[in-house]
């Protein structure tokens, strides 16, 4: 049996990013490292395998790297959220506020049908309010949340809170930092 990877040694750390206060958790190093990466999607898949599950929906951008990677090991089609003006056909819009403004997340209008199933993936669980968007743009839809993933928690700021109503896996655990 392979060796298991430290997902959080994988992942950099990056202070007063994008911001001075803000310890930034950088994945690029985790994508780069191909046990890592394959780690990160195979144990996500293993927590969502016995689940009937149509389509993960991956939010942009880094979303769509963990997205795509879990559709395929899935045998799933993969539907991107996208910031709005980005998608070419018909789309479904939500807007939604952050720390400070407001952004636009969209789907197309066509994407997804009432009752399929889906799982949301991102990168990393903060506050919660964008993953939040989507669940409410996909349940707009008349399609089902069955699960949301991300590879990092960010346990202080208590995304979970938001999106409790869902089971939730993440991966890696940062808190107090």
């Amino acid at each position: 049996m392979p060796e298991k990877v430290d997902l959080a040694k994988s992942i950099r750390s990056i202070p007063d990013f994008p911001k001075p206060g803000i310890l930034f958790r950088d994945i690029t190093t985790l994508i780069k490292d191909k046990k890592a990466f394959k780690e990160s999607v195979e144990l996500i898949a293993q927590k969502f395998a016995q689940e009937k599950i149509d389509y993960v929906v991956g939010v942009e951008a880094r979303g769509f790297i963990f997205g795509g990677a879990l559709a395929t090991r899935l045998n799933l089609g993969f539907i991107p959220v996208r910031k709005k003006g980005k998608l070419p056909a018909k789309t479904k819009g939500i807007t939604y506020n952050l720390e400070y403004g407001t952004d636009t997340l969209e789907i197309h209008q066509d994407a997804l049908n009432p009752g399929d199933k889906v799982l949301i993936i991102d990168d990393l669980l903060a506050t919660g309010g964008t993953v939040r968007a989507v669940a409410d743009l996909v349940e707009a839809q008349g399609a089902k949340v069955v699960g949301l993933a991300f590879v990092i928690e960010l346990v202080d700021l208590k995304g979970r809170e938001k999106l409790k109503n869902y089971p939730i896996v993440s991966l890696v655990h940062f808190e107090g930092e």
